[in-house]
């Protein structure tokens, strides 16, 4: 019989990424509301020892498949192992951040087990003993509840920066443990040649705090400069419309919206964006969204919990003064 509550972890170069956290506390939430443990899936190279600290997030166990292959992510290595081990072990749930990698992988995955999937989830609950599933659907203007019917695990990701992480408790501890696995070269049809490195310094998109946007209404590339110096101030991250990103002013890792990057930060400023349906479905979960827009019938007034009717060119250098001097 499944039982368990299961969650992977994301890493890059070693390093534990904030999704990993977010989607731990969820599972240890989950796990409590059934009475079940908690373990944490990690792969990657040499990694053994990041394994320790996510029992302070509440796992009780962190699976650890350690392989100088799975260093780096690959969909066909990941999903090899990890289907595996699911298969080994019968989780009741697994859970996923939909990051850019866990998109990826959990779409793979999901096919690879013959079981159904909730993406992007916001909400999570158990009823009855099994997994219920929210998702913002029809670009976030409704929500769908899911549920699952002989399908196990009952598998589902959640949206970054929606849950909540917990306190890291010390105190508490999980057993790490080496998965047994077997992976062959000849499976593996996809090789990391080389990796190309953001230098910016830039927090991504989907794990920033604080996220300044431009749209059509900067008029250009270069009058970014005014939302980079505000952003700096505030220790938030620039990011882009569908719109400025086609124009060219800024690259498609800025890009906010359905096909760009799906966000939730605690505050978001969307500056000279009128709001289409496109961008509302990529950053409406935002905790706070401050509009500033010269259209006092631009739809992202409708989304929006503060609007400034203005031209940009004049609140947001007004706004950074105001800021240093506050500082």
């Amino acid at each position: 019989m499944a039982q368990g509550v299961w969650t992977i972890a994301e890493q890059r170069d070693g390093e534990i990424r904030k999704i990993t956290y977010e989607v731990a506390s969820e599972g240890r939430r989950l796990a409590d509301a059934l009475g079940e443990e908690l373990t944490v899936v990690l792969l990657g190279a040499d990694i053994k020892d990041k394994g320790a600290e996510l029992g302070n997030y509440g796992a009780d166990r962190v699976l650890v498949a350690d392989d100088p292959r799975l260093g780096t992510y690959t969909t066909d290595g990941y999903v090899a192992v990890i289907s595996q081990l699911v298969k080994a072990d019968d989780p009741a749930i697994l859970l996923i951040g939909a990051s850019s990698q866990g998109k990826d992988l959990s779409a793979r995955l999901s096919a690879n087990l013959g079981i159904g999937m909730a993406q992007d989830c916001t909400v999570f609950s158990v009823e009855d003993g099994n997994l219920v599933a929210t998702r913002p659907i029809y670009a976030g203007k409704a929500y769908a509840r899911l549920t699952f019917e002989d399908s196990w695990p009952q598998m589902a990701t959640a949206r970054p920066n929606v849950m909540s992480i917990n306190e890291p408790d010390t105190s508490r501890s999980a057993e790490v443990v080496d998965a047994s696995f077997s992976l062959d070269d000849s499976s593996l049809k996809t090789k990391v040649v080389d990796v190309v490195k953001d230098e910016s310094g830039k927090v991504d998109l989907t794990e920033a705090d604080k996220i300044v946007s431009g749209g059509r209404g900067m008029k250009g590339p270069e009058n970014y400069k005014i939302l980079e110096d505000f952003a700096d101030l505030i220790g938030a991250t620039v990011g882009a419309s569908r719109s400025a990103v086609d124009a060219g002013w800024r690259p498609h890792s800025d890009q906010v919206g359905q096909t760009g990057k799906v966000v939730s930060p605690n505050l978001y400023v969307a500056c000279g964006i009128s709001g289409a349906i496109q961008h509302l479905a990529g950053m409406s979960t935002s905790k706070v969204i401050v509009a500033i827009n010269k259209d006092e019938e631009a739809p992202i007034f409708q989304k929006a919990d503060y609007g400034v009717v203005a031209d940009l060119f004049d609140v947001v250098p007004a706004l950074t003064e105001e800021v240093k001097k506050y500082l």
